[in-house]
């Protein structure tokens, strides 16, 4: 069988007054990954200078789809983007599509052709509203892959530029952040175990991508998942299996001194605390990165009866009498 008979048919859209020239290769290097592009467009007034030239759209094999202003102030191009992508949605001669801009004008549009049962990438900026990049399937943030692949000089040149001309923390709040993606890998860590099975990065790299459609390991400067985890998430210890790698929760260290700290509080609250809820608010209070998960569990009421000197009877938690009667010595 013919191998672009495999894979996916695609239609890149590109929205020239919307994305920088710059990202020409990095666009069809990423839709390689995800099939081949049989459509390749771009819109634009090509009356006007957009750092699109005649040679970077022959070398890439784009067809450029002249668009004039008609009225002042308004982008035709973006209406005629539209026509073509349902006109190709309809022709059936595609699988996907992928939308080049960082205009949120084209939310509905990805909405739509979703709805119509296409995979869609999105490609832009990461100045690109939240509302386009959950739009997409998968969306790919080219500025920084672009980044990635180049010079730490033309980087350092590319950031001053940005600086300028955008807030920075835009940039930085962009891509889902690094916590998020960690208890996200520990929800899967811990649902692997409630089935008896481990959790092979494999599966962690499909159930990211399938959670957050912005995920990828070079948007926070890593070419591997697995350099990523051991680096990026604390919480986490890597094992391998042979020629394959798992990932566990790693064991926290400091389930003495918490349980101590529990004790401490009942204590306070004349021995018994009535909800387990106010033992549970108390702790954040003291320490506000305390999350049950770090331990393995999903209920304070299991945690708690793991440790020796407590007791839970309903909502109700208080000390065993050999540790109270051991702290009220002290």
């Amino acid at each position: 069988m013919d191998t672009n008979e495999a894979k996916m048919q695609i239609a890149v859209l590109i929205d020239s007054e919307n994305v920088s020239s710059r990202y020409a290769s990095i666009i069809f290097n990423e839709i390689e990954t995800y099939g081949f592009a049989t459509y390749r467009r771009i819109y634009g007034n090509w009356t006007k200078n957009n750092g699109w030239n005649e040679n970077l759209l022959l070398e890439n094999s784009i067809t450029p789809i002249q668009q004039f202003d008609y009225t002042l102030g308004k982008n035709s191009s973006d209406m005629t983007m539209v026509i073509d992508a349902m006109d190709i949605l309809y022709s059936g001669n595609v699988d996907g599509f992928c939308l080049v801009t960082s205009d949120s004008d084209f939310t509905r549009l990805a909405m739509r052709l979703r709805e119509a049962n296409m995979y869609v990438i999105g490609m832009g900026e990461s100045k690109t509203p939240v509302s386009l990049t959950k739009a997409c399937n998968k969306f790919i943030h080219l500025n920084l892959i672009y980044e990635a692949s180049t010079s730490s000089t033309e980087a350092a040149v590319t950031d001053m530029h940005e600086d300028l001309s955008s807030d920075r923390s835009t940039k930085a709040n962009a891509v889902t952040s690094i916590s998020d993606i960690e208890e996200a890998i520990i929800s899967i860590i811990n649902d692997n175990e409630n089935k008896g099975k481990p959790t092979y990065m494999g599966e962690i790299g499909s159930r990211l991508n399938s959670k957050f459609t912005d995920f990828d390991v070079r948007n926070y400067g890593y070419t591997k998942l697995l350099t990523f985890i051991r680096d990026k998430c604390s919480k986490l210890e890597l094992s391998k299996e042979n020629s394959s790698y798992y990932v566990n929760v790693r064991e926290m260290d400091n389930v003495p001194e918490m349980a101590r700290e529990i004790a401490s509080l009942i204590e306070k609250n004349g021995g018994t605390i009535d909800n387990l809820s106010v033992l549970y608010e108390q702790l954040k209070k003291k320490y506000p990165s305390f999350d049950l998960k770090d331990y393995g569990y999903s209920r304070l009421s299991s945690f708690l009866r793991s440790l020796d000197n407590i007791a839970v009877k309903g909502n109700a938690v208080s000390l065993k009498s050999a540790a109270r009667s051991k702290s009220r010595k002290k």
